[in-house]
């Protein structure tokens, strides 16, 4: 029966397709396709920016949540597995560090397990922080299984164009409708000012009660029709242009993204079944399009595969992502660079968070107030979480590396970076998406070493906190050991037709 909704709230249209249009076309159709009817404007003109590829662990509870089967999604994708990310040149140049999805060591109620291996450090027991921790050891000897108790935390990476289509099936088999065309305007209810419409090249119109903002940095709806304005953070994150190319794959799929640093910016480096994607993201204060394009070409390997793809952007939100009867996803929200491949949970978590907050009778001022409140909450989290990545550096060989060691940051990272070099420790709020494990493997890995842990450490005898580490690492070692190579359990468990 459909008297539950009432009429004025069961049409839905999201506009705009990519991995942010048909994930919520996919999750509308599937959880309440029989309640209300979903309809996906796009148009086969226009491209998709198309290169958010890495992702993390989030994206496995979505797709459970859709009911896709793991094997077949990573072969239709051409998915591999991920552990996390090598961040290469980023403290100094010829340094790197692994953040990994794992945990390290074991905690204790009072004190993180830093506290035990900065003690063990002073008594010259500890090995490095990072043999400490399955995924990182795994990860970098190349090895993956899936274990019992998510004994090994991965995500995916992916084929962003192909994960769309596959989200496309999904959405149609469950009642959504793709209409094909360009939006020429967004036609706004003269009285309260909500869109009423949207307004094809063709002439053809399509009306419904919600709309969902899926149209990339133009921002059709949100930006352009409801005239919502947008937070410049380039300031902290400095970086604004990227150009990006595919190359044929010349060595087995590494379980982990490359982030490798250079002298006005990064470059990624991530492995497919069937290519590798790679792109160099740059501030153009310091470097130029064509130098960047020929930076690029002289890190990859393998043969290119697609002409370059230069994109522009500013690093950034919408001030309201829910306003009036429209809400926005993806890069129509906002801007975040893939440093730490939070594009596709940014769009996760929106879609989530509406679907709890569907409107019934009326769209509720509380429930917009609320959505738009928890949105940035996690947007600014995962900012902080990147501008420490610029900001905590030893880098001063170029002018871009010399503003980011300088730059203003706010207080929200500054707190964390001294609490943590004084003290060793670091708390999680409000649930933000980078747990404590995370700022750590980050913080040490750009150079800051504490100045102090917790006295409980120094509670453990010297024989005790020795043969507390070394059990850890004996353990870590062992089941790395036994762990398959990436490449072979990909080729048993979800090997693409063309890999």
């Amino acid at each position: 029966m459909t008297s539950e909704i009432p009429k004025k709230f069961r049409r839905y249209v999201v506009a705009g397709g990519g991995t942010a249009g048909w994930m919520a076309a996919a999750t509308l159709a599937k959880i309440m396709g029989d309640q209300i009817e979903v309809t996906l404007v796009e148009s086969d003109s226009i491209g998709t920016v198309g290169v958010g590829e890495a992702t993390i662990p989030p994206l496995l509870s979505f797709n459970r949540m859709l009911g896709i089967n793991e094997a077949e999604f990573m072969r239709e994708t051409g998915a591999t597995f991920k552990l996390g990310i090598n961040f290469e040149n980023w403290k100094d140049v010829g340094e790197d560090y692994f953040h990994s999805f794992g945990h390290t060591g074991k905690d204790h109620w009072t004190s993180g397990f830093q506290h035990f291996w900065l003690s063990g450090k002073a008594r010259g027991v500890a090995e490095s922080f990072e043999d400490y921790c399955l995924e990182v050891v795994a990860g970098l000897q190349g090895k993956f299984a899936q274990l019992p108790d998510n004994a090994l935390n991965y995500a995916y990476h992916l084929d962003s164009g192909r994960y769309a289509k596959f989200l496309r099936k999904i959405a149609e088999d469950n009642g959504a409708v793709r209409k094909e065309g360009k939006i020429d305007h967004v036609m706004l209810d003269p009285n309260t000012g909500h869109i009423a419409a949207l307004k094809l090249e063709s002439g053809e119109t399509v009306k419904a009660d919600f709309f969902i903002d899926c149209t990339g940095f133009r921002s059709l709806l949100m930006g352009q029709a409801l005239h919502v304005g947008y937070d410049d953070w380039s300031h902290y994150l400095p970086c604004d242009a990227a150009v990006a190319i595919q190359t044929k794959s010349v060595e087995p799929a590494k379980p982990y993204t490359r982030a490798i640093a250079h002298d006005a910016g990064w470059q990624w480096r991530i492995p497919l079944q069937h290519r590798t994607g790679n792109g160099l993201i740059y501030c153009s204060r310091y470097l130029d399009k064509d130098a960047a394009y020929e930076r690029l070409l002289s890190n990859i390997e393998g043969e290119t595969l697609t002409e370059p793809n230069f994109i522009r952007f500013q690093t950034g939100a919408r001030r309201k992502q829910w306003e009036k009867n429209c809400v926005t996803l993806g890069l129509s929200a906002g801007f975040m660079e893939p440093l730490e491949s939070t594009s596709i949970h940014l769009i996760q978590r929106a879609i989530m968070r509406f679907m709890r907050m569907l409107p019934a009778q009326v769209i509720s001022d509380a429930d917009v107030k609320e959505f738009n409140d928890q949105t940035f909450e996690d947007m600014d989290k995962i900012r902080d979480f990147l501008i420490m990545h610029y900001c905590v550096t030893e880098r001063r060989d170029s002018d871009f590396w010399r503003y980011c060691a300088s730059m203003d940051v706010p207080n929200s990272v500054r707190q964390k970076i001294d609490l943590f070099e004084k003290t060793g420790r670091v708390f999680r709020k409000n649930d933000e998406l980078f747990a404590e494990n995370s700022w750590i493997q980050c913080m040490m890995g750009q150079g800051i070493m504490p100045q102090s842990y917790h006295p409980i450490a120094d509670k453990m005898r010297d024989e005790e906190i020795e043969y507390f580490l070394q059990k850890i690492k004996s353990d870590v070692d062992s089941t790395a050991a036994k762990l398959p190579s990436h490449a072979d359990f990909i080729r048993q468990y979800c090997a693409a037709p063309d890999a």
